[in-house]
């Protein structure tokens, strides 16, 4: 493309990066359950001359002159996110997710107001009242928890929901494998007279789909980000749904007034091109049977790993995501575990677990999922031969040991060392770099 060749000639330092990333994306098994590969088409309309205008405001309600088509594009995005989620409101104007959660907050909420959402450790996000949030700080969070069996504890959200009395609950997962209870998270929700918001940034794709239940019916608020199972740039939306207007018929006007002038400024009309068109892309049939084909994928990679002894939380998965328990080889290990994958070819990242004996920083998890490698075209076959190789690098490290905090930067330095120069590993990178070969990545992007 020609704009790859003035970016070579304008900047080589940036575009040597850009395709050395391309590079890694090509020859590497992307499993980060949050991430995805855009079509050709969205990042055209990301990278467009839309980044060059400023549209503070609404589609007809603009603070400055000369947004006529730029209301097209915000105007179109909305109506067809209205459309695919069957909602009758929907802002698709905040940068990411965690504002867009925090905007959320501002509209229903004020300041010490009680909230619930699940805890981080079970599965839960930064945004839904972790202490270490701004919206653990502000509000007054009082988190749930999962059963022994990985399960949501639906009896501890209705206990601590009548004691508690709540304004919002969230019903939204970033670590948690199985389908997400919206009909029972309602119940409960309506019972104490809270506001329940649906954060499905993870599964949206899938709830298109019809893969996994949509929280329309059932939740008065849903927040997504655009980039995971949606395929879509790095943006978010919020949508009200019918219920939610019944509760409050000024709840859509509240949320865009908490995003501008509350919130934010300027959209970023080149993501909101972007969010549009793969919102056009998930409304076609054939994207159902991506995402069928993401849970088949993500079932069957959980199926090889478990053949292969990986213990996994919950035992198995129902939706693109999955999380090993790495404690039957030692607390702590996750770190460990991602080097060693990502040095044979493999991205995944390190997670806590419920309960997990080990920090944040150095935790006891892995967490992969099957998003990106659906979108290059493998099927439940490459998922075992995946699953062999992630268990085959497991096999390697077991040994290892993560050691008291006064050692541990020296012990990483050494154990990075030692993997680099692992022959097994370097057998996986090889078999990485042939599965890659058979299903290329953006074949028609050609860069000088």
């Amino acid at each position: 493309m020609e704009w790859f060749k003035q970016l070579k000639d304008t900047d080589p330092e940036i575009f040597d990066a850009i395709k050395s990333e391309l590079g890694r994306q090509r020859d590497g098994l992307e499993m980060i359950p949050s991430e995805n590969f855009t079509s050709i088409a969205v990042m055209q309309a990301s990278g467009s001359v839309l980044t060059n205008k400023y549209s503070e405001g609404y589609p007809g309600k603009r603070y400055y002159g000369g947004n006529q088509f730029i209301d097209v594009v915000e105007s179109t995005a909305r109506e067809r996110a209205k459309k695919v989620f069957g909602v009758p409101y929907a802002n698709v104007q905040p940068y990411s997710g965690s504002p867009a959660n925090l905007a959320v907050y501002m509209a229903v909420c004020k300041p010490g107001d009680v909230i619930m959402g699940q805890n981080l450790s079970d599965g839960g996000h930064l945004t839904h009242g972790f202490k270490g949030s701004v919206t653990g700080q502000i509000f007054k969070s009082v988190p749930y928890h999962v059963r022994p069996d990985g399960y949501i504890d639906l009896d501890e959200v209705k206990r601590l929901a009548e004691e508690n009395k709540p304004v919002l609950i969230w019903a939204g997962i970033t670590a948690y494998t199985r389908e997400v209870p919206f009909e029972e998270f309602a119940k409960i929700a309506d019972s104490v007279g809270a506001y329940l918001a649906a954060d499905i940034s993870h599964i949206s794709g899938l709830v298109i789909g019809g893969v996994h239940k949509s929280p329309a019916k059932y939740a008065h608020i849903i927040t997504t980000t655009t980039h995971k199972t949606l395929r879509g740039p790095r943006g978010a939306m919020i949508m009200v749904t019918e219920k939610g207007l019944q509760k409050d018929p000024e709840l859509g006007e509240k949320i865009d007034k908490t995003i501008i002038p509350g919130m934010q400024g300027g959209p970023h009309n080149h993501t909101t091109a972007g969010i549009a068109i793969a919102l056009l892309e998930a409304s076609r049939p054939e994207f159902k049977e991506y995402a069928k084909q993401i849970v088949a994928n993500s079932r069957a990679l959980a199926a090889q790993l478990s053949a292969r002894g990986i213990k996994l939380v919950t035992g198995g998965t129902d939706n693109h995501m999955i999380l090993i328990d790495l404690t039957p080889f030692g607390k702590g290990n996750g770190l460990l575990v991602q080097e060693a994958l990502d040095a044979a070819g493999m991205t995944v990242n390190k997670n806590t677990i419920p309960n997990d004996p080990s920090s944040p920083f150095y935790p006891s998890g892995i967490r992969l999922g099957t998003p990106a490698l659906t979108t290059r075209g493998m099927k439940e076959g490459e998922m075992k031969e995946v699953g062999d190789m992630i268990a085959d690098v497991i096999s390697e490290v077991k040994g290892y040991q993560l050691p008291g905090k006064e050692e541990r930067v020296e012990y990483i330095r050494k154990f990075k060392g030692e993997i680099a120069s692992n022959r097994r590993l370097a057998e996986v990178r090889s078999r990485v770099l042939e599965l890659c070969k058979r299903f290329p990545l953006y074949p028609e992007l050609e860069l000088p």
